[in-house]
């Protein structure tokens, strides 16, 4: 017999397959939500009663195009139900994001950021007051905030938001609940920006291929380096990693990386990386922290015009980056590679080097190159696992506190 707890977690999942069918397809008819949940017709009219009388979807009608018949009855997330902010940290940069219930923007701006390792105390400052701005702009009261979502490079807390280690701040770790709790009410979680890529693209792959899609890796390439892996699972769940691929070890005691470690793959195949072997600077000299795009244009102008020693640093990047995605397949498994961020630009360069990388690893000599694309657009993925994964939060969340509030 179903206790009412058992049958209360029963109706919260279910609600919760309810929103995650609208968020996937946008407004559907109550026999579209049925046949996307598997759910009875019964089961459904329940459901989206209790959402709607908890504000969380309403219903509109729409004439069919024919002008006959009875008109549609769709259901749809309320954008006003609550609001999302979007905190993207990159190298140069922290872009704020406004987004509504239904996944809309409403505002957006971005602000240049310090390179100064020691300035984490300023950078949190910085954050609090981009917060409290992008609030003040849309004229919204804070409680209506439901979830702070924020991605950066490096490692980051499997739990909690603290971003343990990061290429700007290196050790030093900052805790965003503790930074942003005394003001703020909504969920704050944190993400690994590679991370959120290949949770993009792993969406793209579902509703495109979904009979092919077994998993797919995104390497990230520019001022540092990143993967993250998504793979379905035997219930049609995503699962998605992000392995400290930047930091797996490419030579034994090699060049200098910034992690403070020697021979990193990032030491060969990040931007500051390039840089100094294109230079001919000793490998054991510290890397700089920030090395403009601009700067890695020239090297690579020069090396397509045949410079021997600019040539060379794009070819041992991509044979740094080819020894460590045949790593990964011979311990994973062989999956397509997206390779994204800013390094895209150059893979014209580095391919030689990424494919005799790859070439060395016994799997890829048996069954071959891995499929490799190159996705350029990657803040645009990263804003979309933003949303994939936050939206999807506020979701729970909300049938957590609105349907119980509701009874």
């Amino acid at each position: 017999m179903l206790t009412k707890s058992s049958t209360e977690l029963v109706r919260q999942r279910n609600s919760v397959l309810v929103l995650a069918a609208l968020r996937r397809h946008g407004a559907l008819a109550h026999t579209e939500i049925s046949e996307f949940t598997k759910l009875s017709s019964a089961t459904i009219s329940a459901i989206t009663a209790d959402l709607e009388k908890a504000q969380i979807i309403e219903k509109s009608e729409h004439q069919a195009t024919s002008g006959r018949g009875r008109p549609r009855v769709l259901f749809r997330q309320r954008r006003d139900c609550g609001y999302l902010v979007v905190v993207i940290i990159s190298s140069d940069g922290v872009q704020y994001s406004l987004v509504d219930y239904a996944g809309r923007l409403v505002d957006r701006f971005s602000e240049e950021r310090s390179h100064d390792p020691a300035g984490s105390e300023r950078f949190i400052a910085s954050i609090r007051e981009g917060l409290a701005r992008i609030l003040s702009r849309s004229k919204l009261s804070q409680e209506k905030v439901l979830l702070i979502s924020i991605s950066s490079k490096g490692l980051v807390h499997a739990t909690d938001p603290v971003l343990v280690w990061s290429p700007i701040f290196g050790s030093n770790q900052i805790d965003f609940e503790s930074a942003l709790r005394p003001d703020w009410q909504a969920k704050i979680i944190l993400g690994n920006e590679t991370q959120l890529v290949a949770a993009a693209l792993g969406a793209h792959e579902e509703n495109t291929r979904p009979a092919e899609f077994r998993s797919l890796a995104a390497l990230s390439l520019g001022h540092s380096i990143g993967l993250g892996i998504v793979r379905r699972t035997g219930q049609g769940e995503r699962e998605i990693s992000a392995p400290n691929f930047g930091h797996m070890l490419h030579m034994a005691n090699g060049g200098l990386c910034r992690c403070g470690s020697r021979g990193c793959i990032e030491a060969y195949a990040g931007f500051y990386a390039i840089l100094r072997m294109a230079f001919e600077v000793p490998l054991d000299t510290i890397p700089a922290k920030f090395v403009p795009v601009a700067e890695l244009d020239k090297i690579a102008a020069r090396a397509r015009q045949g410079h021997r020693m600019s040539a060379f640093a794009f070819r041992q990047a991509g044979i740094a980056l080819g020894n460590g995605l045949s790593r990964l397949l011979s311990l994973t498994e062989r999956m397509p590679i997206a390779i994204t961020g800013p390094g895209t630009r150059y893979y014209d360069l580095l391919r030689q080097g990424i494919e005799e990388g790859l070439g060395q690893a016994h799997v890829v000599r048996m069954e071959g190159m891995p499929e490799i694309r190159v996705v350029p657009d990657e803040s645009i993925l990263v804003f979309e696992g933003h949303l994939d994964r936050a939206l999807s939060v506020i979701d729970q969340e909300l049938v957590l506190s609105g349907i119980q509030g509701s009874d």
